[in-house]
């Protein structure tokens, strides 16, 4: 008599179901359309961990381009000022900077324009 994959396959497939418990129809409960439907979550979280990495980046720079406009000044000008006074920090830092702690921010924006003028 042959070996049977009873208790391997039973559990195979309520690791599969309890993955994909929510989705709508036949792709919660038929184990193709569950399979699909994993593997299809699964390419779309891979990609999407990397895109989550440009969104928040973008959100940063929106963030300081409006908290230097409010002082002035354009973003890019800023960055290069705080370039030339060798501050190095980070876009998500200054962006906490300029929400969090306003007056530290102008000081940072005054250093970018000190520098921007002493250059040129």
């Amino acid at each position: 008599m042959r070996a049977r994959k009873t208790t391997a396959r039973r559990k195979a497939r309520q690791r599969l179901f309890r993955e994909v418990k929510g989705n709508f129809g036949k792709r919660g409960k038929l184990v193709k359309m569950a399979t699909e439907t994993l593997f299809r979550a699964r390419a779309f979280a891979f990609r999407d961990r990397r895109t989550k990495k440009r969104n928040y980046r973008a959100l940063w720079i929106i963030r300081l381009t409006a908290a230097c406009r409010a002082r002035g000044m354009r973003y890019s000008q800023f960055i290069n000022g705080l370039l030339k006074a060798k501050v190095e920090l980070n876009r998500k830092s200054l962006s906490e900077l300029a929400i969090f702690s306003p007056h530290v921010f102008d000081e940072l924006v005054t250093l970018a324009q000190a520098n921007l003028k002493a250059a040129a």
